[in-house]
């Protein structure tokens, strides 16, 4: 009997009539599965034998479960199995000389989606492994607060929990330096409103039963909701300026706003309520919007087709590489560029040119350092303004995270803001950040840090979204559909908003 141990056979859709344990079964079609199926024991070093079914081709690959959830890759290839069933040992033939060149072979076909397409593993469980190796984890889930805030649940109720945060928030906006909070949280930042963060508990709790739950307490994407729910309450009744990131918030990774995009419609509505709307992006085309057209085909069309006039479109801008231009709607509903000089800040406008250049040098020998290190790969892109490191292999998004931090440590001293990011697919390095975009674009709009609101993915600290706290309220999202499920609740309030007179 072999326990704990389950195998994955490529080559079959149907569940093994002889398989050894019932944990083995088959997730394609197998040619042998209607004339029954017979199975090799393969040898295994440091493992529990497994079994896989023969009539697999050579070089067929099995996915053996072993301990619980840890899985492991093994090549039946001929001459490199027991076939009989006698463990005699025959499989370890051969085994040291390819052990190097096969387990590199192995960690390629895990980490490429190509490789798994044409080993027809698209549905088998090796693809899991994959995911996993390849998921972001938690490094996409770090904030000091929320952590802060799932820790308290431990020793408190999920009332007792919002009722002090509400009450340490509002303490914390009145006087950030004295607070509560500043103490418990050191790296906490600045609120631009108070949050009703009882209320928005109440709410969410009606889909995710927290209150209710006795062995499950909230996790970091559930406090996550809780207070972007309490922002929109909070900042729609003034609200008169929204950016947003692009990839990952308004669209997929690597792609652009196309026809059938569902934040078109909320964009156009928040313009026609009277507010503002900008896209914030690190990706930057100097002297070229056509590049920049390209990527918001679909709300350009739409701003066309619906015959929006210029006292709408002039309320939308797109803000491209981090804070180094910024385009806005023209008469034929395309793109133009605002000159310089009439919304970047007075530091901005005094950049030199040879220390914008020193320091992108500077980033790109800690880019190629950090990759060498890393064994990885990497095409260089330099631009005017920023310098990226593209992987040329497939890699996991730690890797990447290394890569921008190692950036970080390195150009702290820099006479000039920067952003070394991790995009997820590559690292980018910019001159300036969203922080300094933002700023500058909210004194060229007139417009203060309690009525904008800045909604992006990447607010941990390798991502380019985090400095925009400092300038405005934000709402952290993890895809686009939850963008556009606050953007309804946002526009929501603020029709609310508007029927309800203020009373003082």
């Amino acid at each position: 009997m072999i326990a704990n141990t389950g195998l994955v056979c490529i080559n079959s859709t149907v569940l093994n009539p002889n398989s050894l344990s019932p944990l083995f079964h088959h997730v394609n079609a197998c040619p042998g599965a209607l004339q029954g199926h017979h199975h090799v024991r393969g040898s295994i070093p440091g493992k529990n034998v497994a079994s896989m079914c023969c009539s697999a081709p050579p070089s067929a690959t099995a996915v053996v479960a072993a301990d619980s959830d840890q899985r492991l890759v093994a090549d039946v290839e001929d001459g490199n199995a027991d076939v009989d069933g006698d463990g005699d040992g025959s499989s370890k033939a051969g085994a040291a000389s390819g052990e190097s060149e096969g387990g590199r072979l192995r960690w390629n076909m895990l980490l490429s989606t190509e490789a798994l397409g044409d080993a027809h593993l698209l549905r088998a469980g090796s693809v899991t492994d994959a995911h996993v190796l390849r998921r972001k984890g938690r490094l996409k889930e770090q904030d000091g607060l929320i952590e802060f805030v799932v820790s308290m649940h431990n020793t408190h109720s999920p009332s007792e929990v919002m009722e002090k945060m509400e009450r340490w928030v509002r303490e914390h906006f009145e006087d950030p330096r004295r607070s509560t909070l500043s103490r418990l949280v050191p790296s906490i930042g600045r609120f631009h409103t108070s949050l009703p963060l009882i209320r928005a508990m109440r709410e969410y709790d009606e889909f995710a039963m927290i209150s209710r739950r006795k062995f499950v307490p909230p996790n970091f994407a559930e406090i996550r909701h809780v207070l972007n729910i309490a922002q929109v309450h909070a900042i729609a009744e003034r609200i008169s300026f929204v950016t947003f990131d692009a990839d990952g918030t308004l669209y997929a990774d690597g792609h652009h706003i196309e026809g059938d995009n569902k934040m078109i419609d909320h964009i156009v509505k928040f313009m026609q309520h009277g507010a503002h709307v900008a896209i914030v992006t690190a990706a930057g085309y100097p002297e070229n919007s056509l590049k920049f057209e390209d990527r918001i085909a679909g709300l350009l069309t739409a701003f066309k087709e619906l015959g929006l006039p210029p006292s709408i479109t002039n309320l939308f801008h797109v803000m491209g590489g981090e804070c180094n231009y910024l385009l806005r709607v023209n008469d034929n509903y395309g793109l133009e560029f605002v000159e310089d000089k009439l919304w970047q800040s007075e530091d901005m406008l005094h950049w030199k040119e040879q220390d914008i250049q020193k320091l992108l040098d500077d980033a790109q020998c800690a880019l190629k350092s950090a990759s060498a290190r890393l064994h990885l790969p990497v095409e260089i892109v330099r631009k005017p303004r920023a310098v990226g490191a593209i992987p040329k292999e497939p890699t996991i998004y730690e890797v990447l995270e290394e890569m921008a931090l190692t950036v970080q440590m390195q150009l702290v001293d820099a006479e000039l803001p920067f952003c070394a990011f991790n995009g997820g697919v590559d690292v980018f390095v910019d001159i300036g950040n969203k922080s300094v975009g933002l700023g500058a674009l909210m004194s060229y709009l007139h417009k203060r840090p309690y009525e904008t609101l800045h909604i992006g993915d990447r607010f941990t600290v390798s991502g380019n979204d985090s400095a925009t706290r400092s300038k405005c309220s934000i709402l952290w999202v993890a895809n686009p559909d939850e963008t556009a499920f606050y953007t309804r609740m946002l526009l929501q309030d603020m029709r609310l908003a508007r029927l309800t007179p203020y009373i003082e």
